[in-house]
Formats: structure tokens, sequence, C-alpha cells
């Protein structure tokens, strides 16, 4: 079955029956040729209609399908990619048993397909492939094909061409352990190298440099390579340290590094034969080095040498060649060469876009599809713009965005979708800046409302989807997630393991997810419009009244840290910028909570660099309100505002000190859809889901925790659960039927590696555990250390304790951001708790307990350092739901004022009447 295998990168490998029919046809040729020379008159047509008829009609599905891949292999176009399409339909119409010679049949069509629909541009179609022909080759354990080269490879580099992360990641890891498991597996040495080259890719596409250059050095030191490979290895090597020069300050040297490694590879390269396109993509890298480096000169000889390369490799694929006029259109760009540029732009569309026409730069919208290549052009286009034609920019970044919520569909995992939501990001703030810009030159408010209206579809943008997918989601699709995330826990917990993880475990794990993405893609695609929620401003403004608040808005750049201002129905723009002062002022004050012994040791520098980050933030200290919602962005997430210093002193005394506590009772938000959205805080008779593992006689005890148990439990009926009762399960049981969940407990942010994580009493669970719990509840405390810390991302915010039970449906939540004090954690919570029982809204609640907190005369005054009253934040609705028994009494005084007014009005009349009737009897 070995010659069943067809093709790989445009070779043709005939099926044994249809090589058969031509072997026969040739030789029919010669017997016809010897029967002419004795004049045998026989019919040669005859011969071959006899032949065709019991060679073609009497053809098994198995023989069609591979007849239909042989044609279309001989002459292939993107139009006749229907008549495999046409192939297989028919195949699946037919309701005979299928043999399993006839589904790798069908696992070869569909790989050939994915192969050309790779070549002309059809990505997305070319994943569908793949992934179908994965699919059927697990499902019916086929065999005698070589999956990984034909399928698996491609797909996987797909994958991280579009940014499905996740999905590349876990199609490499699998072939990668095929390989490995497999006896005399056919060029195994070949395909554990492209393992290691392509899960680089995949590691420095997604952000995890300092991982890449790991799995790269580590090869490089330990195995057998060939020059070839020490050439790809190196080129990816100087790629990675290049990038780690821009972002990891770690990392030494890394420019020269880059630079070293590019030399390398080409050294390794140059004698290789075929190898112009990998050669090119050396001196490619060395070009955009030198661009950004400025040296220009350097950088077009390099480009020069790329492009002669490129184009004299054999397989010159159109998103290839996109991508080399890209790399051009960027240098001239630099070069500030923009009219030149613009026509390497044009090249790009010329070569992506079918039918494209060049009367106006920008193509239709109709025309585009998913692609990383088109978008960077368009978005490269729009900077040539913004500099004459500010509102045609807008409608060039309008058009990228189009394509990135069309990438944004393609996506099932989190990860993956966050750093698609992150390169959208940067476009945004090219956005705003331009909108800013016309706002200042014709004073048009639209232009602010619709920077703020980009600002919010990039802001916790997972986060919202979620919720709103999750409300109109089926059953199977609800079953789907679920299951998808457990495998993903699962996953993450074996890895935790270190060395002690099993590899075949994982694998499992990971071939059982990639079934259940595919399966979920397959219902999604049904409903593809991947659209970010528009914020409606009239309704926020609205709500903004009732609460009598004022929202400030932050939105941080990669330049600048924009700023919206919401109050009174009107809507303000500012900005700072991020300059090497800024934002290490910012660090240097949240530098301060990072032990309890900061604040003490340095009183006046904290006084100092509270009020410096208060006048950088530009918060108001005029607002006619006292309730302020604020939308924190980037580092900003991590920043206790409260404890921001408004007028500078000298007292050493925290209680005098002057705070923006005492001028604001602040609410945060994730985002303003998100508060626009929250459900009101219930006045409802309030009960308490406690869980108190207390971890008695253990190094884990929290001694004071039972002290908060019972001051709660003083003011609120519930369920208190402490000890071993307070394990996961026992929570996930009781979560439903409680308005308050409050858990004093241990908890981790984790690490860049290691996710954040609770500790109940039986398990640890780390905070995607907690995406599943599907639970309403009017509060969610989190009294325990870290719990709104995790790993940061600019637009989503932290993957933090906290946000996983906003995945789980909490919309108030009250929880820390560094690791909290026992005792004062135990004080304070019994202050929050009894402003609550008095009908104190719970942000008001969380003001007051800290304002008492520094005002009782009993905690001396280290105890009153900002670093042991200002950890808990509170992230919710602020408006109260109105008691039912309050709409009887307004109905009731509403019939009592028209009764009033009826009376009153027959009164009127009456004494109208009188009136003339008198004058009447006067007139008389």
């Amino acid at each position: 079955m070995e010659v069943l295998r067809l093709f790989h990168r445009g070779t043709q490998r005939m099926h044994r029956d249809t090589r058969r029919f031509f072997i026969l046809c040739v030789s029919l040729r010669e017997i016809f040729a010897n029967l002419c020379e004795i004049k045998f008159n026989i019919n040669l047509y005859g011969l071959i209609f006899l032949f065709i008829n019991l060679n073609i009609f009497g053809q098994s599905q198995e023989d069609k399908i591979y007849n239909s891949v042989d044609n279309f292999a001989a002459h292939p176009s993107a139009k006749a990619l229907q008549n495999l399409n046409a192939a297989e339909a028919d195949f699946w119409r037919n309701p005979k048993p299928k043999t399993k010679d006839e589904f790798l049949a069908i696992v070869v069509l569909n790989c050939n397909k994915a192969y050309y629909e790779n070549q002309f541009g059809q990505t997305q179609n070319a994943i569908s492939s793949y992934e179908k022909a994965w699919q059927i080759y697990q499902k019916h354990k086929l065999s005698n094909y070589d999956i990984i080269e034909f399928c698996l490879k491609p797909l996987g580099n797909l994958y991280t061409v579009l940014g499905d992360y996740d999905s590349a990641e876990n199609t490499i890891k699998q072939y990668f352990f095929i390989v490995n498991t497999s006896k005399n597996y056919p060029d195994a040495q070949k395909q554990k190298f492209a393992a290691i080259l392509n899960l680089s890719n995949v590691y420095q596409s997604s952000g995890k440099i300092s991982l890449a250059i790991e799995v790269l050095e580590n090869t490089l030191k330990t195995e057998q390579l060939s020059n070839l490979q020490k050439g790809i290895l190196w080129n990816n090597l100087g790629n990675n340290y290049w990038l780690g020069s821009k972002q990891l300050m770690i990392i030494r040297n890394s420019s020269e590094n880059a630079e070293k490694a590019f030399q390398s590879s080409i050294k390794y390269l140059q004698n290789e034969k075929d190898q112009s396109e990998t050669l090119s993509n050396s001196y490619r890298n060395l070009a955009s080095m030198n661009r950004q480096w400025q040296r220009f000169d350097i950088a077009d000889s390099y480009m020069q040498k790329a492009e002669k390369l490129f184009l004299e490799s054999k397989n010159q694929q159109p998103r290839k060649l996109g991508k080399l006029y890209y790399e051009k259109a960027l240098l001239l760009f630099d070069e500030k060469k923009y009219d030149e540029s613009t026509k390497q732009i044009l090249a790009v569309f010329k070569v992506l876009i079918p039918n494209y026409n060049s009367k106006d730069i920008l193509p239709n919208q109709n025309q585009l599809y998913a692609e990383t290549v088109l978008m960077d052009a368009i978005d490269l286009e729009a900077e040539i713009l913004k500099l004459k034609q500010p509102k045609k920019a807008l409608k060039a970044f309008d058009l990228s965005f189009y394509i990135e919520d069309l990438l944004m569909n393609s996506l099932v995992y989190e990860n993956s979708k966050i750093i698609s939501q992150l390169r959208s990001r940067n476009r945004t703030e090219k956005c705003i800046s331009i909108y800013n810009n016309l706002y200042l030159k014709e004073k048009k408010v639209q232009y602010l409302e619709e920077a703020f209206q980009l600002s919010e579809k990039t802001k916790s943008g997972i986060l919202k989807s979620y919720r709103s997918n999750i409300k109109n989601a089926s059953a199977e699709e609800k079953q789907l997630l679920q299951e998808l995330q457990n495998l993903n826990n699962a996953i993450l917990k074996e890895q935790q393991k270190g060395n002690s993880a099993d590899i075949s475990k994982i694998n499992q794990f990971i071939k059982k997810q990639n079934e259940l993405m595919l399966s979920l893609k397959k219902i999604q695609s049904k409903n593809p419009d991947y659209l970010p929620e528009n914020c409606d401003l009239k309704s926020l403004f609205s709500k903004l009244e009732n609460d009598k608040a004022v929202m400030i808005y932050y939105f941080m750049g990669s330049e600048k840290l924009y700023y919206f201002t919401l109050q009174a129905n009107t809507i303000q723009l500012n900005h700072i910028s991020i300059n090497h002062l800024a934002i290490p002022k910012i660090v240097q004050f949240i530098d301060y909570f990072n032990d309890a012994n900061s604040i003490i040791n340095d009183i006046s520098g904290y006084n100092k660099y509270g009020k410096v980050v208060y006048d950088l933030l530009k918060l108001p200290n005029n607002s006619v309100y006292q309730n302020l919602i604020i939308v924190p962005d980037g580092i900003l997430n991590f920043l206790p505002f409260e404890a921001l210093i408004t007028q500078e002193s000298s007292t050493t005394n925290f209680a005098k000190m002057h705070y923006l506590l005492n001028d604001f009772r602040i609410a945060y938000n994730t985002s303003a859809n998100i508060y626009l959205n929250s459900k009101p805080v219930s006045k409802s008779e309030k009960t308490v889901l406690g869980i108190f593992p207390i971890f008695e006689k253990t190094a884990f005890e929290l001694g004071y925790s039972k002290k908060e148990m019972e001051s709660i439990r003083s003011n609120f009926k519930g369920k208190y659960l402490e000890n071993s009762d307070a394990s996961f399960s026992n929570f996930k049981n009781n979560a439903q039927n409680y308005s308050i969940l409050h858990l004093s407990t241990h908890a981790s942010s984790g690490d860049i590696e290691t996710p954040a994580s609770i500790k109940f009493y039986d398990q640890e669970i780390l905070y995607s555990e907690l995406y599943n719990l599907n639970i309403n509840p009017d509060l969610v405390v989190l009294s325990a250390c870290e719990t709104g810390i995790g790993k940061l991302y600019k637009a989503e915010g932290a993957m933090s304790v906290a946000r996983g039970f906003q995945f789980a449906g909490a919309q108030n939540l009250l929880f820390s951001l560094w690791k909290v004090n026992d005792f004062t954690t135990s004080v304070f919570m019994a202050d929050f708790y009894k402003n609550v029982k008095n009908n104190v809204s719970y942000f008001e609640a969380n003001s007051n307990a800290k304002l008492e907190y520094l005002s009782d005369k009993s905690i001396p005054n280290a105890k009153k350092s900002p670093y042991y009253w200002s950890a808990f934040v509170y992230y919710g609705s602020i408006s109260a739901e109105e008691k039912s028994g309050n709409y009887i009494y307004y109905a009731i005084s509403f019939l009592i004022v028209i009764g009033l007014f009826l009376g009153f009005n027959q009164y009127r009349k009456w004494k109208i009447f009188t009136r003339f009737s008198k004058k009447g009897n006067i007139k008389k």
C-alpha cells in the first residue's frame, strides 16, 4: 500500500491500479503497431473502448477517488477543485459499507485537495481539508500512509500562519509523539527535526521567546544535524534572539547574538543545493534587523539578495511571494519612500486577491479573507494614508479589523484568541491617535465616541464574548466547551509534575482535546460572524447618572496611555506619553506593596510617589459625584487607586494622610460593557456559603480565618464549611444556593508557566478550572492572597482566580491584589460585613471598612500602612436592585396622587361653576 501515497510538494505518486492502466495503454499502443505491420484488421478504438468498459466503469469507489485525484493533479486549478469535492460527495452518498482502503483514499484526496487549496490562497479551506483527513485517519485507525508528512506537518504550519497557536502546538506534539513511539517510522529523524523546528516557530509567534530559544539551543548542542538543518535552526534562533532583544531584558547581547546567528545560517546554507528560498529567509531577516537599526543601505543590499534567491526557488507560493513584497514595502516605508512602498503593497494585493482592481488602492471588503500577510499590507497602507489622508487611513484600518474578525472566527482556544486581540489592539492605538487629532481639529464629539468604541472592543473581549456566547450556546456546544476546558486543565496539571509527568497521558489528553476542538469548530462554523460588541453610550451615560458616578477609562498603548472621562453625558479624551519615566514611576509605586515593610521603611518616599502617580493618571479632583468607576488597563490592573496620595504631606501617621479613598467611593470594572450590563446588587435577604479550610496543624494554617468565619456567621445565615468539609466538591454542590460566596483560604498568582490557583482543603484548583462552575451569585469574596493577580495581558487583564470566577458567571467580586495579612484581613472582613448587614452597597461597604480600619484607635500606626487595608478591590455593579415591595409602595403612592388630583379637579370644577353662577346672578 506504500504506492498509494500520492505526492508531497507537487510530486505525483500514482495508485498501483492507475499506474497499471497507463502501462496497459502503452502495451496496447505497441500491440496495435505490431498488428498494423502484419495488416491485422483490428479496430484500435474498439479495443480501447472495450478496455475502458472493463477497467473504468467497473471501478471500485477507491479507484474512482484515486482517478479523480490523478486527473486533478494533471491540470490543477482553483476551479478544478470542485471536481474533487464532487468525487468526495459521491463517495459519502454511496450507501454501501466502506472499506479501510476506501477511507484511506478519501484521506489521500483531502490531503491533496488541502495542499492545492493552500497553493491557491484558500488557507481556511486547506485547514478544513487537512482536519477532515486527520479525523478520518484516526477514527478508522488507518495505516500505510505517511500522515505526518502529508497532513499533520502542513496542518500545524497553517495553524501557525493563522494564529491558532494552541492547535498548532497540539498538532506538532502529536506527530512528535507518533514518531518517538513508532518502530521503524520512515524518515523518523527528519520528522523529529521538523517537529522541533515547527514547535520553535509556534513558541516564537505566540510570544514564548525564552522557550523557543531553549528548544533551539538544546537541539543545536545535542543532536546530530546536517548543514542544512543547522542553517535552518540558526536562522530561527537569530529571529528569537532579535525578538528577545526587544521584549526580554534578561537576554544579554541579544542583538549581537541575532546577527551572528543569521550569519551562521548563511554559512551553512550557501553551499546547499535547491535551498535558495531557505537562504533567502536569512538575508531577509538581516534586512529586517538593519532596517530597524536604520542602516538602510545595508538593509537594501540584503533585501536585493533575498529577492533574487527567492525568485530562483521552484515553489513560489502566492503567500510567500506576497510576504516578500510586504517586507520590501516596509523597508521603503521606513526610508520614507512612500510612493514606492505603495507600489509594493499593490503587488501584495495583486498576488493575494483574485480579480483585484488597482483603480482604488484599497481592496473591497468582499474581496478579503483570513490572511495575516494581507492584513499587514493593509495596515501598512493605512500608515501611509495617515500622513495626508487620515480619514481614508481609518477606512483602511477598518478593513484590517474585518480580517482580524475573520481570523478570530477560526479560533477555539482562549490563549490564541488573546494573542489575536493583542494584535488588534496595536491597530486600535493608531486609530485612537487619528480620532484624537481629528477631534482637536474639527471638535466633533463623534470622533471621541468612535475612539472609545474601538478601545472597548479590545477590552476583556474574550470574557465578554464567552459570557455572551454561553447564553446562546446549544446543550451540545456547552458540553463540548466544558469537556475541552476539563482536558486543558488535565494537561496543565500533568505538565506541572515536571520530569515525573506522564508523556503518554498528556498525548492522550491532547489527542482527545483535538477531537473535541474539531467538533466544536464544526458547530461554531454555522454561526461564524465574530462581531465585537459595541457599547451603547446613551445607556452608559444614563447608568452613570443613575449611579451618581464618573468613569475613568484607561487604554494602555505602546506609546501613549489614553484615558477617557465620562460624566454628565460628556466624554473627554486625554493622554500621557509612555516615556522612560512614566511607567517606571507607576511600577515603583506598585513595588511598595511587595511586602509589609516597604512602606514602613520609606513613608516619605511612599507619600512622594503616591502623589506623583496620582498626578500622572489625571484623576478627577472636582467631580460633583463621589462614586468613581475605574476601568484599568495593563499594569494599572495591579494598582490600588484608593491608596494614591492626593495631597503630599510630611506626616508619618497613616490615618492622617490624604488618600483618594477620602475623596471617592471606588468600584472597578474590566470594561464599560461589563459595567453597563452587570446586574444590580440585590437588596433581598443575603445568605452566605463560607469556605474556611483553615488547615489546622499544618504549615498552611490560617489562625484568624476561624475568627473571620464566626464574625460573618453572627451576621448572616448560611452554610459554613470548615476544615475537611471545605472541599472543592462541597463548594461546587452548594454554590448555586447562596447569594454570597466567601472563600477564606490560600491562593497563588502563579508565574509565566504556572497558572493562578486557589486552595481548597482537599486540592488546589487552577483558575481555569472555575470556568465550568456556572454560578450567578450576588457577590464573591476572595479572602485570600493575590486573587486578582495572574499572567497579565494588556487587552484582557490578569488571568487570575478572580477572572476564573468571572468566567464562571460572577459579576460582583471583592478580591486582593497582593499577599494579605491573616489578622488584618479578618478585621477588615468583619467591618465589611457589618456594613453589608446594614444594607450598605458592596462597593461602599468596601470603602467604609477601609476608612473605619484607619480610624480604629486600637490598631497601631504600623498596621495602618496602606499595605494592610488597600489590598481588597471591588469589581462590579454599584446599582441597587429595587425590592418588589417598593413597586407596591410606588403604585399605592401613585394611586393616592391620582385620587387627590381627581378630587382637586372636581373641587375646582365646582368652584368655577359656582363662580359663574354667581356672576350670572349679578348679570341678571
